[in-house]
């Protein structure tokens, strides 16, 4: 029975369907997200329910019969990718990593692979051919007789092959060239990725193998394809960075074996991805000594310190409206500080544009990076550069309190390990410190003010 088409409008943020088009969102309530799609309906004899993989006998387990013991593993040898993913990959699970064309995705995943040399291994491309894979492999000069190469769009015969090759971990780049025989859309409309990555995923689960799953991106950043995707894997994992600089950030956006506050960082080179274990030398200038605008800051991402640093420009507004732009900082945050400075400090910036920029390509969450801030706007502002090997750390308040933050211990011990002699904290996290570092002086503040006139040294 041959299966019918129909046109259906299907939101690019949410997912949700409508037989018409409507402008906003029923669901999420997006204006202007609404797409056409052709859907092809697969007859239920023919769905995707039916896999060549054999379906274990489930029964209802009491809770307290079921084991808890931790998810087994495979470490990856590769301290990043394990750190992100929450210590390796957990066996039958998906994981689909997403980033912008040519930001190393492909590139990451083979070293990945490579790496594994006690695993049997097969990488299906559907973008690439087995000769293109084979020149990259070279110049990551890593050698790997148990990775299988396949160069294959069709989703039967990858599981052909699977079976054949019996693969301890399978990888698919990428989703949204692989086709079904049921469904006569073409690759990457929602139906065909809908009913490949709903087979891919019902053999990862039957078989325990674990599958990464390379996804293209939208112009907005958001993985292409339904939303459907992004809810049924296991993990989202998140690849990006300027393509004009060498580093690349990997980040969970979604984890269902662990955190998605992790972050790992790679420096791109010409024989692919190295892992940088000490960020914040990395995210460091070396040049700044003597230049206003700039401050350092204590910031934690998941459960590593970086020292950051933090860059502004304050300048005379040359059109009627000021500007406020932030790279890699909340610009509603940076709002609210300049609020604070004006009307708790008395300085007068609303005649003024105000540029803030994360150094390094780093997207800054941490409110305790307030304080940085504030001090390199108004190192800007009045022309005086802040001392080279101070650090500082604090979330700040409307009244202008300096307020505590967590985790000040670490924070306080990455900075002294990269040669700051001075680090300004929060007087509230002054009372729990059980160490006091040997060779950095801490200097307990309160309010906003008393941190400037330590910064500027205006007594």
């Amino acid at each position: 029975m041959a299966s019918k088409s129909k046109i259906q409008y299907v939101c690019t943020d949410c997912g949700a369907e409508s037989i018409k088009w409507v402008g906003k969102c029923p669901s999420c309530g997006a204006w202007g997200t609404m797409k056409e799609f052709v859907v092809s309906k697969i007859p239920r004899q023919q769905s995707s329910t039916s896999t060549p993989f054999s379906i274990s006998e489930n029964k209802p387990l009491k809770l307290s019969e079921i084991d808890v013991q931790q998810e087994p593993r495979i470490d990856t040898h590769n301290t990043e990718f394990n750190r992100v993913l929450g210590g390796g990959l957990v066996q039958g699970s998906m994981v689909l990593i997403g980033g912008e064309p040519g930001i190393g995705k492909s590139t990451l995943v083979l070293q990945v692979v490579l790496a594994l040399k006690d695993k049997r291994t097969l990488y299906v491309s559907g973008e690439e051919s087995a000769r293109q894979l084979k020149l990259r492999a070279e110049r990551l000069n890593i050698q790997n007789e148990n990775c299988f190469i396949l160069s294959e769009t069709s989703i039967e015969n990858i599981f052909d092959h699977i079976q054949s090759v019996q693969p301890e971990l399978v990888i698919i780049d990428s989703i949204q060239t692989i086709y079904t025989d049921k469904a006569e859309s073409s690759p990457g409309s929602i139906t065909q990725i809908r009913e490949c990555s709903s087979s891919i995923l019902r053999y990862a689960k039957q078989s325990n193998v674990p599958v990464l799953v390379i996804g293209h991106i939208t112009k907005d950043g958001n993985i292409a394809g339904p939303k459907i995707l992004e809810h049924i894997v296991d993990t989202v994992l998140q690849f990006e960075g300027d393509q004009h600089y060498s580093y690349r950030i990997l980040r969970a956006t979604k984890n269902r074996f662990g955190s998605t506050s992790e972050l790992g960082i790679f420096e791109m080179r010409q024989d692919g991805l190295r892992e940088v274990t000490n960020p914040s030398e990395m995210l460091l200038s070396e040049e700044h000594e003597g230049l206003s605008g700039v401050a350092i800051t204590a910031a934690i991402e998941g459960i590593r310190p970086f020292l950051i640093e933090i860059q502004s420009l304050v300048s005379s507004a040359v059109y009627g409206t000021p500007q406020r732009s932030a790279t890699g900082f909340d610009t509603r945050r940076l709002n609210m500080l300049l609020a604070v400075l004006e009307k708790r400090m008395g300085f007068k910036l609303s005649q003024k544009d105000v540029f803030i920029n994360v150094a390094g390509g780093m997207k800054i969450n941490d409110p305790a990076s307030d304080l940085a801030t504030m001090a390199a706007v108004l190192s800007s502002n009045f022309d005086m550069p802040i001392e080279g090997r101070v650090a500082m750390t604090g979330e700040v308040g409307l009244s202008g309190e300096i307020r505590p933050v967590g985790r000040i211990e670490q924070r306080i011990a990455e900075a002294e390990k990269l040669g700051f002699h001075t680090m300004l904290i929060p007087k509230g996290n002054s009372k729990s410190l059980s160490f006091q570092p040997k060779h950095m002086r801490i200097i307990p503040v309160n309010k906003v003010e008393d941190a400037f006139r330590i910064l500027f040294k205006k007594d």
